[in-house]
């Protein structure tokens, strides 16, 4: 089968594309034709050797993934082969920038049936990443108020959509080209952080502060002002730690993306509700994933990128 591989952690040269023994699923396990993969920058970390996420070489990337069931393993329940199904896989594990994938059958749960099915690869790690911030670690519930900052990017979105339908009021921060986007996500007040001051632009305090972006740590440390006493503070940045107030009761937490069979299934609902929009940025084929690895080393990729296992 046709795959991206990579044998040791390095720049985007050390990516392979070419031919790979077909897998086969072991006990609770399935195997899926691939639809689809989706790129994200911890794809780009595992690579690069900089993200520690213990990865058996050689490591298929692609931790995103839509497919149809094409074998089933011993004692797995609940999937059949033609089921069209999505999910998050374990992130050491191989993924889906492949042909085919071998993934457990708890990772996985029914596509939603009003989008393409490789367009439903753009949905998992983001949509869940967003959910887990707000809900799971912010506690955020129905009239609270929410400041997203960096809501620009896939996450924002998401998470600015699925507070907004919670019933939480949601301001947020995005730069020029995404304030309309984000405006449309459902947020109430959008500041433009390119033009005036964060402080000064939010009036009264919030129950939540989300970050997404790459802020300098006292630029971070200095919104938590913002927060209520007893409220939360939730960041994605890993690499620099989540500003707390305990004199104040305000608790700092830091989201790593986690597996979570049921969130996923919701989103899934939501899809196909209308009440959750996904977002594909661009396709492109197997053969130009190392293409897309040295752009985002150049300064980055916006969007959500999907990964077309079928070449044309």
């Amino acid at each position: 089968m046709r795959a991206v591989w990579f044998e040791r952690v390095g720049g985007p040269e050390v990516l392979q594309y070419g031919e790979i023994e077909q897998p086969v699923p072991g006990p609770g396990e399935v195997r899926l034709r691939v639809a689809a993969s989706a790129f994200n920058a911890a794809d780009a970390g595992m690579r690069a050797g900089t993200l520690p996420i213990p990865v058996v070489l050689p490591h298929v990337p692609g931790y995103d993934v839509s497919g149809t069931v094409d074998a089933v393993g011993p004692d797995v329940e609940g999937l059949a082969v033609g089921d069209a199904v999505f999910g998050f896989l374990p992130m050491e594990r191989d993924g889906g920038a492949a042909e085919y994938v071998v993934a457990p059958a708890d990772a996985l749960v029914p596509a939603p049936r009003s989008i393409p099915l490789e367009d439903a690869a753009a949905l998992p790690s983001v949509a869940l990443t967003a959910w887990q911030a707000l809900f799971d670690d912010g506690g955020l519930v129905a009239g609270q108020r929410v400041l997203v900052v960096g809501a620009g990017g896939v996450v924002g979105k998401y998470a600015v959509r699925l507070a907004q339908r919670a019933g939480a009021q949601v301001i947020a921060t995005a730069s020029p080209r995404s304030l309309a986007a984000v405006r449309a996500a459902g947020a109430e007040e959008v500041v433009d952080h390119t033009s005036v001051d964060v402080l000064a632009a939010v009036h009264g305090q919030v129950d939540l502060l989300l970050n997404l972006a790459p802020i300098e740590p006292e630029r971070f440390a200095a919104l938590v002002a913002l927060v209520r006493d007893g409220g939360a503070v939730v960041s994605t940045t890993a690499w620099m730690p989540t500003p707390d107030a305990p004199a104040r009761g305000v608790r700092g937490a830091t989201v790593f993306v986690r597996r979570d069979r049921d969130r996923l299934a919701q989103l899934a609902a939501l899809v196909d509700e209308g009440e959750l929009t996904v977002e594909v940025g661009r396709r492109i084929g197997l053969r130009d994933l190392p293409a897309l690895h040295e752009e985002a080393v150049g300064g980055g990729v916006s969007g959500k990128v999907v990964v077309l296992a079928a070449e044309a």
